[in-house]
């Protein structure tokens, strides 16, 4: 079982991303988990044909209990990919990274993979505050390797930057690994080069490099990942070979 936390500042198209590589893992076989990770709750949108799933935290509010049946807070979607959110606390109250601390408390104690038995999990995290929640999977040992999803902006560069600070500081823990960049495109000037200087910076590879696609929208507008709406195209294309690539790349339990 491989365990990546997708990481990026928020808008950089983690989600999609992280919903794509879920496709792509599915279409090579795999059993896969999707743990959406932001207070938004949108990361698995797409892998349920545009039908928002009922985040955990606003389960146990709404129920006033904890779940006890993975199916309360879990749908199957494309591919077979189980998808589940945390979601986070009533807007404006309380603090977003406890929703994380405390469905993953609930998901041990569900047995999640113990009974579904993943060949995959993929966390996708909100990365512009790297705080004790959302560094959860970095340090409570969830996931093995990270990867920065990054566009040539300086914005997102900065994040990007906090973010690998971040895993370096529990490096000499055992915990999860920095693997590599996703540079996202947004065809802004010099944008290979800028992300090129970065990774070589942070000695990082450029796992892969996603071309700014109108295709991606157009098959989100349909509910979907655009690896399900069509494989054969070139942007679907470099979502299958970076699965393929962490497939070989990624530390397996």
């Amino acid at each position: 079982m491989i365990k990546i936390a997708i990481y990026g500042k928020g808008g950089i198209g983690k989600s999609t991303t992280t919903a794509n590589l879920s496709a792509a893992f599915s279409k090579l076989g795999k059993r896969v988990i999707q743990i959406g990770c932001d207070p938004k709750a949108d990361s698995t949108i797409n892998l349920l044909g545009g039908e928002p799933l009922l985040p955990v935290m606003n389960y146990m509010r709404e129920q006033d209990e904890e779940p006890d049946e993975l199916s309360q807070i879990s749908k199957v979607g494309y591919g077979g990919v189980l998808c589940i959110e945390t979601g986070g606390p009533t807007p404006g109250l309380g603090c977003a990274g406890r929703g994380i601390i405390a469905t993953f408390s609930l998901l041990e104690e569900l047995e999640l993979f113990e009974k579904f038995k993943p060949d995959v999990v993929l966390y996708d995290v909100l990365g512009d505050v790297v705080c004790g929640g959302f560094a959860a999977p970095i340090r409570e040992g969830y996931a093995h390797d990270v990867i920065v999803v990054t566009s040539g902006e300086k914005m997102a560069l900065y994040a990007a930057g906090n973010i690998l600070t971040a895993v370096k500081n529990f490096e000499d823990r055992n915990y999860a690994r920095a693997l590599g960049v996703v540079l996202n495109c947004r065809n802004v000037d010099n944008e290979e080069e800028r992300v090129q200087t970065f990774a070589d910076e942070n000695n990082l590879p450029i796992l892969a490099t996603i071309p700014r696609s109108q295709d991606i929208t157009d098959y989100e507008d349909q509910g979907k990942t655009v690896v399900e709406g069509d494989d054969t195209l070139p942007v679907s294309r470099a979502y299958i070979d970076l699965a393929e690539r962490l497939l070989k790349e990624c530390r397996d339990e």
